[in-house]
């Protein structure tokens, strides 16, 4: 039971913000009040919640999409090192941060209409995104859905379904255990924690997403996949999602884990940065050709 808490902790509660171990020390602070900025900050009412947003910056519309359990405060990194370059968007995703979450069966279909509703309200013509595990998925299911413009689109950590052909072992194990953790509270009657959100949010962990891997072909956005080469996600699995999509690069990053954009910021943004000002390439090495 208390790995089970201990891992709902580093998953849902503070997953992608301030957790810190021998292993991976990672950043949130910043000189700017992301997720908390009066100055800036607006809630738009999106699908029947109100989504609170920010917006950094001038330029071409970049959208950052955080992971699951975080908020616009664990994409600093990137808001700080991208909102000299872009405008920048970065919203607290249904029920996570200040926006509501207004549903008892939360998923990713409906993570993905509220950005696409997002972009309609701020009438954004054209787009580029980089989504950050849950927010790597809720890219890729925009960019299949196609209802909004993506020029280019960053998927980091980003997975097609939650067994373990995509995820490490260990990974589905206790997010099975954590699942059954917050089961029993919520028997329990435990009042220490909002433990229907938790359910909701570890749902999507355990059962979701389900994106079969022939949609990945609709996708018309040029696409990195990038994950760090000891990540949440099977190597293989990264493999396989760039493989399958038109116009992809794929990027494993060297001695990385999962938490890569707050651990060690100045490798993934230099990675992104280049992705995105660069014209898309896919080379081929096969001299035949030639």
């Amino acid at each position: 039971m208390k790995n089970s808490i201990k891992l709902l902790i580093l998953l849902l509660t503070t997953s992608i913000c301030g957790i810190a171990n021998a292993q991976v020390q990672m950043n949130f602070e910043f000189d700017t009040p992301y997720g908390n900025n009066e100055t800036v900050g607006k809630y738009a009412e999106i699908n029947g919640a109100k989504i609170y947003y920010e917006e950094y910056g001038k330029g071409e519309p970049l959208l950052l999409i955080h992971g699951n359990g975080g908020d616009i405060k664990s994409m600093g990194n990137q808001i700080d090192y991208f909102k000299t370059k872009y405008r920048v968007i970065i919203a607290d995703n249904r029920g996570q941060g200040k926006s509501e979450l207004k549903t008892d069966s939360l998923t990713y279909s409906q993570i993905t209409k509220d950005w696409d509703g997002l972009v309609d309200f701020l009438k954004l013509d054209s787009i580029n995104i980089i989504g950050w595990s849950d927010g790597g998925i809720v890219g890729l299911k925009m960019a299949i859905s196609g209802k909004s413009k993506i020029n280019k689109l960053v998927a980091m950590g980003a997975n097609l379904r939650p067994d373990s052909t995509a995820l490490n072992y260990w990974a589905v194990n206790d997010v099975l255990q954590s699942k059954k953790a917050i089961s029993l509270k919520i028997q329990e009657h435990d009042t220490t924690s909002n433990w229907n959100l938790q359910k909701q949010l570890v749902g999507l962990l355990s059962d979701q997403p389900n994106i079969p891997i022939g949609d990945l072909s609709k996708i018309e956005a040029k696409v990195l996949i990038i994950a760090g080469d000891e990540d949440i996600i099977r190597n293989k699995h990264s493999l396989e999602i760039y493989e399958n999509i038109p116009k992809a690069q794929l990027c494993i990053m060297p001695g990385e884990t999962h938490f890569t954009p707050a651990s060690n910021p100045k490798l993934f943004n230099d990675i992104v940065n280049r992705f995105l000002i660069e014209p898309f390439k896919r080379p081929d090495s096969d001299w035949t050709k030639w």
